[in-house]
């Protein structure tokens, strides 16, 4: 019987090969939309300026307070209420991008504020204006400290990209749960599903380990 639903599964790979370009797009896409949205909401943060740290701490802590779930659902299914249609994938798009925004200003904000305040001083009796003490002197700084956690959120990114499924995207995991109601051996389905996510996540977490690794070697 195992071999019956193996052949099976391999008549699906199609299928899951395309659920998993459907993963890697989505996340592609609100990695970078992410990435773009967190270090500018982190760089308000840390700036402490006009109110913009308080409005932008609650951003961070509102959306980590709450499930991606409900962040999928509120975007899904909530906002057509107000006139605003969306289908499964610039939903699931916007709501990763949102979310992982959240995350990576957090990551942003504390690698800036782990800059000496002396380099401020000697930035700024350089003449050098905020923005100037910022692009030249503080974020280069802190990038050696954000990258790592920062490659390690994207991994948590492509994994928490599975819920998208319960909105109707046929990613790997749609795919998979499509797929056991016709081959009923759970553990064969989603064995391949949990293979195709680490295919995807393994070169991130390769690059994080490496990250560590010669930031470490630089810094002794």
């Amino acid at each position: 019987m195992l071999d019956i639903y193996f052949k099976e599964l391999m008549h699906s790979l199609p299928l899951f090969f395309k659920g998993m370009g459907i993963t890697a797009l989505v996340s592609g896409i609100s990695l970078v939309a992410g990435t773009l949205l967190g270090v500018m909401c982190g760089i308000l943060r840390a700036v402490k300026r006009f109110g913009l740290s308080k409005i932008m701490g609650f951003y961070a802590d509102y959306m980590r307070g709450i499930p991606f779930l409900v962040h999928i659902f509120i975007i899904y299914f909530i906002l057509p209420e107000t006139g605003i249609q969306l289908s499964p994938f610039p939903a699931a798009a916007i709501a990763l991008t949102v979310y992982a925004g959240a995350y990576i200003s957090e990551i942003v904000a504390a690698g800036i504020l782990s800059i000496p305040r002396g380099q401020r001083e000697a930035a700024t009796a350089y003449g050098l204006n905020a923005f100037q003490r910022m692009r030249y002197v503080i974020f280069p700084q802190a990038v050696r400290v954000i990258l790592p956690p920062l490659v390690g959120e994207y991994v948590l990114l492509v994994k928490d990209s599975s819920i998208v499924s319960v909105i109707g995207l046929t990613d790997i995991t749609r795919v998979g749960w499509l797929t056991v109601q016709r081959i009923p051996e759970g553990l064969i389905v989603f064995g391949l599903v949990g293979i195709l996510y680490f295919v995807i996540c393994y070169p991130l977490i390769h690059l994080s380990h490496y990250l560590e690794e010669k930031i470490s070697y630089e810094t002794h």
